[in-house]
């Protein structure tokens, strides 16, 4: 199959491209940074330099990688830019929908979250709405993910990937990455909010099941939902850094979610558990 795989130098873009690869697809490779270009090309993709917000450099690549499927995987979370971020799901998607509909593409794999949910006492499924009555500031967050999501639904077939919280190499909690520099400093309560965890190798092995996957959206999230209380004191533990303090209570929609459906089509996570995720990249 030739596919396009916009953010494939991202976090799950590393691991997602040999994966492809290696099941036999013809993969073109957007990145936005030219240093990226050879080491996508090292993997056996096609690599190309691409801004999503220039429309007509995205009709003009799309036109030109001519793929049977669209893959999504954008964001501006590494370099913890949210305005970007927040841009990418409306505008950067919307230019990816529109010249993947007039390159006559029929299918989009499409990265977003399992954290936009309404409140509810138990984990998420995906029959439950967005959170679309969120107060400020998570109001901005969740009006980002249903434009994604609306936009990328306009393709004769979608799959929208609601991730958990990504760790593993290149994410926020990574040894390296910003929750455990926050960690390290003391600076991250211990709260009652529930999290859905996936290890970022699980993630990119769900977006490569995806292209065979029907059409909607899919929980992609461990077998584990756990609250700050729980976790976090046992990834401070494996980071050396000290002891989270306790903060009763939880933000609004910190629930986690339910990964049954993506069971059923045939996902099976390496790490069921973040404990035992957490264990092999951090121990």
């Amino acid at each position: 199959m030739k596919i396009a795989v916009a953010g494939a130098s991202g976090a799950i873009g590393k691991s997602l491209i040999p994966l492809l690869v290696a099941a036999g697809h013809e993969v073109t490779a957007f990145t936005r940074q030219p240093t990226n270009a050879a080491w996508l090309e090292g993997q056996g993709a096609r690599a190309a330099v691409l801004d999503i917000f220039d429309r007509e450099a995205v009709f003009a690549a799309i036109r030109e990688a001519a793929p049977e499927t669209v893959v999504h995987q954008l964001t501006s979370l590494g370099a913890r830019d949210f305005a970007s971020n927040t841009r990418i799901r409306t505008v950067g998607t919307r230019h990816l929908v529109e010249a993947a509909l007039a390159s006559g593409v029929r299918r989009m794999i499409a990265q977003s979250i399992s954290w936009a949910y309404a409140p509810g006492e138990s984990p998420a499924y995906e029959e439950e709405p967005l959170d679309l009555d969120a107060p400020a500031p998570r109001s901005g967050t969740i009006q980002g993910v249903h434009a994604l999501e609306t936009a990328a639904l306009e393709m004769p077939e979608a799959v929208i990937l609601r991730y958990g919280l990504f760790y593993g190499p290149g994410t926020w909690y990574a040894k390296d990455g910003f929750i455990a520099e926050e960690v390290r400093r003391g600076a991250l309560p211990a709260t009652d909010g529930i999290s859905s965890f996936v290890h970022v190798d699980d993630a990119a092995r769900a977006a490569l099941l995806a292209l065979d996957w029907p059409s909607g959206a899919v929980n992609v999230v461990d077998d584990r939902p756990a609250p700050g209380s729980e976790w976090l004191p046992q990834y401070a533990d494996l980071l050396g850094a000290p002891a989270p303090e306790p903060m009763p209570g939880a933000a609004r929609g910190e629930r986690g979610a339910s990964n049954a459906k993506a069971k059923r089509l045939g996902w099976q996570p390496r790490f069921a558990d973040w404990r035992d995720g957490f264990a092999a990249t951090l121990g």
